[in-house]
């Protein structure tokens, strides 16, 4: 079980398997991939999931609990937010990777850190 904000589980030459844990009433931050479409599916929780193609018009928002798939085509701005009463839990498929293999990132500000440095 994953109590990380992000840990890369699996990552292969064109495809990454990443798990992730919100805290409640966290979020996984707006943002949007250019160049990869992203398949997140929610295991354990309750969200809400924002897309659109503005980020200041998410116009696409729904309520999703466990067992839901989510499907981010690239260009797709998007944030999922823990709406539950307990750490959501959620695995994204993605390509390209995105991540070195074995990344563990324990919180989002660990995650965003990582990012700028990049």
């Amino acid at each position: 079980m994953n109590n990380n904000y992000r840990t890369a589980l699996w990552t292969g030459e064109h495809l990454q398997v990443t798990l992730m844990s919100i805290p409640v009433g966290g979020d996984i931050g707006l943002e949007m991939h250019d160049n990869l479409d992203q398949f997140i599916r929610i295991e354990n929780g309750y969200a809400l999931v924002q897309m659109g193609k503005d980020p200041d018009v998410l116009n696409d928002q729904q309520r999703v609990n466990s067992n839901y798939a989510v499907l981010v085509p690239a260009g797709t701005w998007h944030n999922i937010i823990n709406i539950g009463r307990m750490p959501l839990k959620l695995y994204s498929i993605y390509a390209p990777p995105q991540h070195p293999f074995g990344t563990v990132h324990k919180t989002k500000e660990a995650a965003e850190l990582a990012e700028k440095q990049k």
